[in-house]
């Protein structure tokens, strides 16, 4: 069915012939995905593999110093316990809407709380798969056909890179997180960077704007604000 469907490798075969010889995932059941020429495991498949294995029990519980229902940001802890005797597997899930589809917006708490779930469940089995659920994008599924080709932006805003959050992404969390005004940041990251607007800039560059306006954000917000202030333009006044 891989094969089939995806027209899947020889390397991408004997991958899935452990997978599923080892944990007993099958592609059929929808327990595993090839997205982007990787295979990754669904939460059915985790739920599955806990089910096999007797799982004793999954609790979860919402990291309300972390969380911020205002922006629909949510954090949650998910311990899983293969026995009764289980110390417990913990793992954690974030989502807001900058990590998660735009179909599911409104939806943030849910799928935070089953992010933290999964990477619990993969810690207590040994899956070293990263499932779908836990991505922040929305990778291509390997159908037949060429795959389409996409050179990357200079700043990192096409898709993750080595796993990490888009910078774009990380630059709206903090927007958000720390109520700036979009367009201020936007003409002072261009300024901090040297470059006409913000999309010219290297991703070295973009990264290290980053990495000061958090630093800044959290050690002195009103001396931040007052710099981005400088960037308003003035308003016309009719004569």
């Amino acid at each position: 069915m891989a094969r089939r469907n995806w027209g899947v490798s020889t390397e991408q075969v004997g991958v899935l012939k452990r997978l599923t010889e080892h944990h007993q995932l099958s592609v059929v059941a929808g327990d595993l995905k090839l997205l982007d020429g990787n295979w990754y495991v669904t939460h059915s498949g985790l739920l599955g593999i806990a089910q096999r294995n007797r799982c004793s029990g999954i609790r979860t519980a919402v990291e309300k110093a972390l969380s911020d229902p205002g922006s629909s940001r949510w954090v949650f802890k998910a311990t899983v316990y293969k026995s009764p005797r289980s110390r417990g597997f913990v793992g954690y899930g974030d989502a807001d809407p900058s990590n998660v589809s735009s179909l599911v917006h409104g939806a943030e708490m849910r799928v935070a709380e089953t992010r933290a779930v999964n990477r619990a469940l993969r810690k207590a089995y040994g899956i070293g798969l990263c499932s779908v659920e836990e991505l922040g994008w929305a990778p291509k599924s390997n159908a037949p056909g060429p795959p389409e080709q996409r050179a990357p932006s200079a700043n990192g805003n096409n898709g993750h890179q080595n796993g990490q959050p888009r910078l774009r992404d990380r630059l709206c969390l903090l927007i958000r997180q720390h109520q700036l005004d979009a367009g201020l940041v936007k003409a002072f990251a261009a300024d901090f960077c040297e470059t006409a607007s913000l999309r010219d800039a290297s991703r070295d560059r973009v990264e290290a704007f980053i990495n000061e306006l958090a630093e800044r954000a959290a050690k002195d917000r009103s001396g931040l604000i007052c710099q981005l202030n400088s960037y308003a333009k003035p308003q016309e006044v009719a004569p």
